[in-house]
């Protein structure tokens, strides 16, 4: 369960115990507004920060993995068009495309294509759900969102900090907050261990999924929760 420090400052923040919570992040990248709706929102970002290292791995694995990858592949069809010549003097023909397979890839393509906002939301900018998400990475740089459920609230705080431990974290604060006619939480209990999301679902019909549950035994009581 969560460490003494987060329900301390849950219980300060709440002003009473949680029912459950839970650390939560919205487990696919944000889809791009309009421009028109970003611009009158704030263009805020829609992405999280990454912390220095990260860049210094992107650039590594560009500059040094990709190209060694490359030259590998490049060595290994000439290494087998050199053995085949060498086999019955004939370079080999093509084999022909997997329609298959092809046909498969743009089936998923165009699936990916009628569902533009890669089932994160409802897909409306101007209801709740998605005025949240224009907001999202404006309330903290980290993708971490803390989920507090009480007896007439669902509350949502972050850290202003970039990274932070979950089990270790006292400085989140309330950056919105709901009352139960205003939204609710659908989860189920007992899914994976990693793959586990729930939704958050408002009065106005539009929801948000979020998924990467921290805290294993605080994800199974959170869903226990909410599916009760």
């Amino acid at each position: 369960m969560a460490k003494g420090k987060v329900r301390r400052r849950a219980r300060k923040i709440l002003g009473e115990e949680p029912v459950a919570l839970v650390w939560c992040e919205i487990h696919k990248p944000i889809p791009a507004p309009p421009k028109d709706v970003h611009r009158a929102a704030g263009k805020g970002r829609l992405k999280s920060r990454h912390h220095w290292l990260w860049y210094v791995g992107a650039v590594v694995f560009f500059f040094v993995v990709v190209p060694m990858i490359l030259l590998d592949g490049l060595g290994r069809r000439l290494d087998q068009r050199l053995s085949g010549r060498s086999r019955d003097g004939r370079t080999g023909q093509p084999s022909p495309p997997d329609t298959q397979r092809s046909g498969r890839g743009r089936s998923r393509e165009r699936d990916r294509g009628q569902d533009p906002t890669n089932g994160v939301f409802d897909g409306d900018w101007n209801l709740t759900a998605g005025r949240l998400l224009l907001r999202w990475y404006g309330y903290s740089p980290s993708p971490k969102r803390l989920v507090m459920l009480t007896r007439d609230r669902i509350c949502v705080a972050a850290s202003p900090r970039r990274r932070l431990s979950p089990t270790k974290a006292d400085d989140f604060r309330t950056v919105t907050e709901f009352t139960l006619d205003q939204a609710r939480i659908d989860g189920e209990a007992g899914q994976p261990r990693g793959y586990a999301t729930f939704r958050l679902a408002f009065a106005d019909g539009s929801w948000l999924e979020l998924g990467r549950l921290g805290e294993p035994e605080d994800a199974d009581h959170f869903l226990r929760t909410v599916s009760g």
